[in-house]
């Protein structure tokens, strides 16, 4: 069988009636594309082989289950998962990020606090759970850039490298994300604090 003289749909066909050859003819097949995109993320190849093997992990795990119904769109779909994993990698590991609004003021900076009371600690905790949910409200692509931006400290240039845009479309996927974060914070009267960025 030589390389892509099958397609992956076929080959998925195959890997669901118990061949698991054309299971490793498909990691075989991207591995090294899904590697590069989660190590231009990560920035640690030990950590990218985790996320790699997780990642095909999940797939194993959602075409045995019958869960997997994206025919014709198998790379699309691995490249998801892994971008995800990678994200969520970052979000487990960096609690309270500070999230600048297009304007340069940040939110939830008066959370800074000089002593850390087990009460202003719970405070904190409540406002960036509350965050977190909002940011997950965003549309997938403005989530992505903000997350990427904002959790895991990637450069726009980066950003764009890593979801395959230009510089341009990542900033301006920042710039819409940041509106609509600051619309829904004062749909729910969440206040931010102006005074330490000044416009």
């Amino acid at each position: 069988m030589k390389k892509y003289s099958v397609s992956d749909s076929k080959l998925v066909s195959l890997y669901k009636e118990g061949n698991e050859a054309a299971f490793e003819k498909l990691v075989n097949r991207h591995r090294a594309r899904v590697f590069t995109t989660i190590y231009l993320i990560v920035k640690d190849e030990c950590i990218a082989e985790d996320i790699l093997q997780e990642t095909f992990i999940k797939v194993v795990n959602t075409i045995k289950s019958g869960r997997y119904n994206e025919e014709g769109k198998f790379l699309p779909w691995v490249m998801r998962i892994a971008h995800n994993l990678s994200i969520d990698h970052f979000r487990k590991n960096k609690r309270y990020p500070t999230v600048v609004m297009e304007d340069g003021t940040s939110v939830f900076n008066t959370m800074e606090f000089s002593e850390d009371s087990a009460e202003s600690l719970q405070i904190r905790k409540d406002t960036h759970t509350l965050l977190k949910q909002l940011i997950k409200e965003l549309p997938e692509a403005q989530r992505q850039v903000l997350t990427m931006r904002h959790y895991m400290d990637m450069s726009f240039k980066e950003i764009a490298e890593a979801t395959g845009v230009s510089i341009n479309t990542a900033l301006g996927r920042m710039r819409y994300a940041l509106i609509n974060l600051r619309k829904k914070m004062e749909k729910r009267n969440i206040a931010y604090d102006p005074n330490i960025y000044p416009r």
